[in-house]
């Protein structure tokens, strides 16, 4: 009755989240309905509607689109959030920070102008400029 396997077979895709390593590095653009950890470099646009971790060894340089976010890592530019941005004392932050709430451990370096927001709202301005 609770079965994951399919009628086929095949057992249903897994809520692992996209993940790439340390010693991957990509310039791009990257839109998904996901959740992701970056390990590696990532340079440009990235939005997920699901929840974006940044590992330690993480970086990430451009404009940041995230349902919630955790950053271990450094993030350079703009970063917005709906949810829940938790910053890990590991973490840099530096650019230009919107989001819905914000939790800072003590020892993370954040260098960034920040706007607290419902997320109600930051869900609408992110649509009116996608629009």
């Amino acid at each position: 009755m609770f079965s994951d396997k399919k009628k086929n077979g095949q057992t249903s895709a897994s809520k692992q989240p996209n993940r790439f390593g340390q010693s991957t590095r990509i310039k791009g653009d990257i839109v998904s309905q996901e959740d992701f950890r970056i390990d590696g470099i990532f340079e440009g646009n990235f939005e997920t509607s699901g929840k974006l971790v940044v590992g330690s060894t993480g970086k990430l340089t451009g404009t940041v689109k995230a349902g919630q976010a955790e950053i271990m890592g450094e993030v350079s530019g703009d970063l917005i959030v709906e949810e829940l941005l938790s910053i890990k004392s590991s973490a840099k932050i530096e650019g230009n920070v919107k989001t819905g709430k914000l939790a800072v451990e003590q020892g993370a370096e954040f260098n960034a102008t920040c706007e607290m927001t419902s997320a109600k709202s930051t869900r609408l301005e992110s649509k009116q400029k996608a629009g």
